[in-house]
This record gives C-alpha cells, sequence and structure tokens, in this order.
C-alpha cells in the first residue's frame, strides 16, 4: 500500500508557485520606471554655438529653444515670444530649476534677449544659453 501512494506521488510531479516571482518582477519594474531620469527635449533641431567655457547643468531643467528664423519652442511646440511666461512660471510650480535656453548659432541676438527677459519676468532665477565645448 505505501509503495503505491509513493509512486502516485512521482507521478503527479512538482509545480513551482510562480506568483512571488512575478511580484518581483514587477517591483523591479516599477522602482526603475520610478527612478529613472526623465529629461524633455524640445522637439527642434538646434544648432548650439561653440564656447571653451561651457559647462554641464542640471539634466532637471526647463529648456526652451530658439531657432534661426526666430521660432520659441517648448515641448515640440511653437509658444512665441507671448507664451514663454506662462510655461516657464507654470513649470517653477512644480519644480524650481534653471532655464536653458538652447539658441541656434544663428539666431539674432534681440529674440534671444527677448526671450531671457521673458523668462526673467517669469520668475526665473538662473537662465543659462546652451553651448558645446570647443
Amino acid at each position: 500500500m505505501k509503495r503505491v501512494r509513493i509512486s502516485r506521488q512521482a507521478e503527479q510531479g512538482v509545480d513551482v508557485n510562480m506568483s512571488p516571482l512575478i511580484d518581483c518582477v514587477f517591483l523591479l519594474l516599477i522602482f526603475f520606471i520610478v527612478t529613472t531620469v526623465f529629461v524633455e527635449e524640445t522637439g527642434v533641431d538646434i544648432q548650439k554655438p561653440q564656447a571653451a567655457s561651457a559647462q554641464d547643468l542640471e539634466k532637471q531643467s526647463i529648456m526652451i529653444a530658439l531657432t534661426a528664423d526666430g521660432q520659441v519652442v517648448f515641448g515640440g511646440r511653437d509658444i512665441g515670444l507671448a507664451g514663454i511666461r506662462g510655461v516657464v512660471s507654470r513649470q517653477l510650480r512644480e519644480r524650481e530649476a534653471p532655464v536653458i535656453i538652447l539658441a541656434d548659432g544663428a539666431a539674432q541676438a534681440s529674440p534671444l534677449v527677448d526671450v531671457i527677459d521673458e523668462c526673467k519676468l517669469a520668475g526665473a532665477k538662473q537662465v543659462s544659453i546652451a553651448a558645446n565645448r570647443e
């Protein structure tokens, strides 16, 4: 009688419970998603000017692009000069971050100064112009 029980158990096999493994994988996935730093791109191709004194800035910055033809772009859409103040003040309410202006090397100085003024009027404490190192 005992031999029959042992052979029946051997025929049934052993099941592995996958629920704890799946739970661990989902927890790791959530951890990596939450801790990943997302950088908002401006959505336009900018040819930054060269500068010998260029420095790396924070990744959590508010990036505004100024194209060669004077368009002001944030988040892939043209906001114009009038939209800068609203966008920057909204972003500063969410998080205190520096503003980086990605100005094209062929952009004129007058629109660049206007963009800097609008950022300062929106409450930005630090406004920088992006450049590539030589």
